[in-house]
């Protein structure tokens, strides 16, 4: 598709093949020097480690163009570093992290035209993903790696508003002691997939999962992190060893701090203390932060004062700043915003 062809005020969040992504190989114990490529398409032999095993991880970050004209991306070299983590707990090859930045401004470079306009709503997508490449019989790592980034233009992950969300407590364990958890694999979402298929026919919008090991404790959906607004207005965040560390939650709660002066603290947070919150919300790359208006944990409805109708006000406060330094309106603390172009 052509970005002319493009509708930026009503793209939905999906894929759109654009014109280039980056691959680079590992053999015979290093990565080559990568490059771009218009081929979409990936071949593979039926005993792939990836297919075999699931030994593939992954990343998403984003793109956009900022008020001031520029196309910069978010904090990439954290994204980095965390995928040099998720290798690492499932035996693959490190790609370096200043060679994963750079693959990124390629990538973003080479599809310039494919990044939405400021004020569309709209952001270029990025996905990184590493995975076995080579046949594998036998119970073990692969020995060949592919590492790849392709982009495409998304819409707004809130059309017509971010309105709370109806999440439930799962009967269904997303991560154990000692797990994956802490990881962006492909193995953590897979598992998933039952569950909020589930809770999507019963007529949730998303799943808490608790900790495995007592299931008292709030842990995380899956595809985001919980924050917590006290009624006394501190942001509260779930500490937890199976949780992923999500980029968003990290700079939500350094924009709390040090722009709004909130008090933050990283705890334990237990389902039994749910009702004492004035406002939840979950935060991810997507969509920034999702406001949950009410969690039901198997009848039982926990409700927060901030409502069902929008974004509760310090929410609101910690979205606004943060999109706004994103995208420009706002000054970025140092080495935040990385500018492609």
């Amino acid at each position: 598709m052509s970005n002319k062809q493009i509708d930026w005020s009503n793209l939905g969040f999906g894929y759109i093949q654009t014109d280039k992504r980056y691959v680079s190989n590992y053999k015979d114990g290093a990565w080559d020097e990568g490059g771009l490529t218009e081929d979409a398409n990936i071949v593979l032999n039926e005993c792939a480690g990836v297919l075999q095993y699931a030994q593939t991880i992954f990343e998403g970050l984003k793109a956009y163009r900022t008020e001031d004209g520029h196309i910069v991306t978010f904090r990439p070299d954290l994204n980095a570093q965390r995928m040099v983590d998720s290798a690492k707990r499932l035996q693959m090859p490190p790609f370096p992290v200043e060679r994963f930045v750079e693959a990124v401004e390629q990538v973003v470079a080479a599809n310039a035209d494919f990044v939405p306009p400021y004020g569309s709503g709209a952001t270029m997508y990025l996905r990184p993903y590493m995975f076995g490449s080579n046949p594998v019989i036998g119970v073990k790592p692969a020995s060949e790696y592919q590492f790849r980034i392709f982009a495409t233009p998304v819409g707004p992950y809130f059309k017509g508003g971010a309105k709370p969300i109806t999440i439930r407590v799962c009967d269904y364990d997303r991560a154990a002691p000692h797990g994956t958890g802490h990881i962006k694999a492909g193995l953590n979402y897979a598992m998933s997939l039952y569950a909020i298929v589930d809770a999507h026919e019963q007529g949730y919008d998303e799943n808490m999962y608790l900790d495995s090991a007592t299931r008292t404790k709030v842990e995380e959906t899956g595809g985001a992190n919980f924050i917590f607004i006290t009624k006394d207005g501190k942001l509260v965040t779930p500490k937890s060893d199976t949780i992923l560390p999500s980029i968003t939650r990290r700079s939500l709660c350094h924009v709390a701090k040090e722009y709004l002066g909130m008090e933050v603290e990283e705890r334990e947070v237990y389902l039994s203390e749910l009702g004492d919150f004035a406002e939840c919300g979950l935060c991810g790359t997507a969509a920034v932060i999702s406001p949950v208006g009410k969690v039901v944990d198997h009848g039982k409805e926990i409700c927060f004062p901030s409502g069902m109708d929008e974004m509760g006000p310090i929410t609101k406060k910690l979205y606004d700043t943060l999109t706004g330094i994103q995208m420009g309106r706002i000054e970025a603390p140092e080495g935040w915003i990385h500018v492609i172009k």
